[in-house]
C-alpha cells in the first residue's frame, strides 16, 4: 500500500516518540507489537506512515534533516528506537506567533527554545511546501497555549486541502466555526487535545464512570500533574492554561453521574520538575460516599513517559484520518475525536467511545 504522507508543526518529544514508533514496528509481528491499540487499520500498519514535511522554530531543528531533529534539545524523551536512516525530509522554519511562553527565555538552553533567525515563512509559503510534499495529513504538536500558532496551521491544512489531527488543548474540533470551515472542504479533521493511551485523564475518567456504575458517589477529587519537559516549563505561565485546564476538568466531568462544583474538583499541571524530564507523574484523589453514607476516598501515583504514552494513539488517529479520506469523509471525525481526544466536540463515555471507533474503522459510522 501507498504510505500515508504526514506533516508535523512541532518537532518536539511527542513527534520524537511518533517517529520512532513508525520504525521501531517496522519489522515487528503483529503477535510481537506490544503497546499497540491497533496494529492494523484500514490496511495500514504503524510503519506505513511517512513524514513529508515538517516545520519547528528551533535553531537546533530548522535544517536538519528530521530524524537527526527529533533528538536535538529540547526534546528529551526517552529514545527507543535509535537506529533510524535518514528521512531526506528538512525541517522547515515556522511561524513563531505565540507558540513560546516569555518566561523561558529565563532558563537554560537545554531546556528551552532558542528561535533560528530564519525568516519566517507566510501562510501561502506553509501552504505551498504542504502541497509540493504530497502530504495528507497534518498533525499539530504544538505547545500549550499557542492559540494564534494553532490556528495558523489550521487554517494552511484548509488551504492545502489535508485533513487535520489536533493534539493540541487550543478548540479547532470542538469549535462549530472551525468544524463547519473544514466540512465545508469535505477534508476530516480529529480533535481536541490527545488523550495519552493510559496517563491521567483516561485512567481518572475510567474511575469516574467506575463510581457511577458502582453506586458511589463522587463528592470531591483533585488531580495534580508534574513533570520536567518543554510542556511543563511552558505551562508555568497560567494564563497558557486556560483551555488546557478546561480540557482536562471536562474529560472528567463529562463521565460523572452530577457534575461536581467548580470548588469540589481541580485538575490541571501542578509544577515544573526539571530533572523529571519527559517522565509525568500524577497524583490522583477521589472522595466520596458508599452504601450507609459512609465514607471512602482513594489516592493514587500515575508515573508514565509523558510522550511515548501519547504517540500510539497518535497513529491510530492518523490512520482513520486517511480511512476517511479515502471514503470521502469530510468534517469531524466524531468517533476518533472521543475515542483519541479529551475535548471533543461531542463526549461519551470511553467503552461508548471505544465501541464507536471500532464501528468507524469497520466502516459502519463517519
Amino acid at each position: 500500500m501507498k504510505p500515508i504522507k504526514i506533516v508535523i508543526a512541532g518537532i518536539g518529544n511527542c513527534a520524537s516518540s511518533l517517529i520512532q514508533g513508525i520504525h521501531y514496528y517496522r519489522d515487528k509481528d503483529p503477535e510481537d507489537a506490544i503497546g499497540l491499540m491497533h496494529w492494523e487499520i484500514g490496511g495500514f500498519t504503524p510503519s506505513d506512515i511517512k513524514v513529508v514535511a515538517a516545520f519547528d522554530v528551533d535553531q537546533r531543528k530548522v535544517g536538519q534533516d528530521v530524524h537527526t531533529a527529533i533528538f536535538a534539545k529540547p526534546n528529551c524523551t526517552t529514545v527507543f528506537c535509535s537506529d533510524i536512516p535518514p528521512s531526506g525530509v528538512t525541517v522547515r522554519m515556522g511561524r513563531v506567533l505565540d507558540g513560546i511562553a516569555e518566561h523561558m527565555v529565563d532558563y537554560d538552553d537545554d531546556a528551552t527554545f532558542m528561535v533560528a533567525e530564519t525568516p519566517e515563512p507566510d501562510e501561502a509559503a506553509v501552504v505551498a511546501a504542504i502541497k509540493t510534499s504530497g502530504a495528507e495529513v497534518l498533525v499539530n504538536y504544538l505547545p500549550v497555549g499557542s492559540e494564534q500558532a494553532v490556528r495558523f496551521y489550521a487554517g494552511c491544512a484548509l488551504k492545502a486541502g489535508v485533513a487535520y489531527i489536533n493534539n493540541m488543548p487550543v478548540f479547532i474540533a470542538s469549535t462549530p466555526e472551525w468544524a463547519q470551515r473544514f466540512a465545508d472542504k469535505n477534508l476530516p479533521i480529529i480533535g481536541d487535545d490527545i488523550k495519552s493511551q493510559l496517563g491521567a485523564t483516561i485512567t481518572h475518567r475510567m474511575l469516574t464512570d467506575l463510581f457511577r456504575k458502582r453506586g458511589v458517589k463522587l463528592e470531591r477529587t483533585y488531580q495534580l500533574n508534574t513533570g520536567g519537559n518543554t510542556d511543563f516549563l511552558n505551562m508555568l505561565s497560567r494564563k497558557r492554561l486556560a483551555s488546557k485546564k478546561i480540557s482536562k476538568t471536562e474529560a472528567v466531568q463529562s463521565v460523572t453521574e452530577t457534575r461536581l462544583q467548580d470548588k469540589n474538583i481541580h485538575i490541571g499541571p501542578s509544577d515544573y520538575v526539571p530533572w523529571q524530564k519527559d517522565n509525568k507523574v500524577c497524583f490522583l484523589r477521589m472522595e466520596g460516599k458508599l452504601f450507609g453514607d459512609v465514607p471512602m476516598h482513594i489516592e493514587m501515583r500515575l508515573s508514565v513517559e509523558d510522550s511515548p504514552n501519547s504517540a500510539g494513539v497518535a497513529i491510530d488517529a492518523i490512520r482513520c484520518a486517511k480511512l476517511a479520506l479515502d471514503r470521502g469523509i469530510g468534517g469531524i471525525l466524531e468517533a476518533p475525536s472521543a475515542y483519541f481526544c479529551k475535548h471533543p466536540p461531542k463526549q461519551f463515555t470511553d467503552d461508548e467511545a471505544f465501541r464507536n471507533l471500532e464501528d468507524f474503522i469497520h466502516g459502519d459510522t463517519s
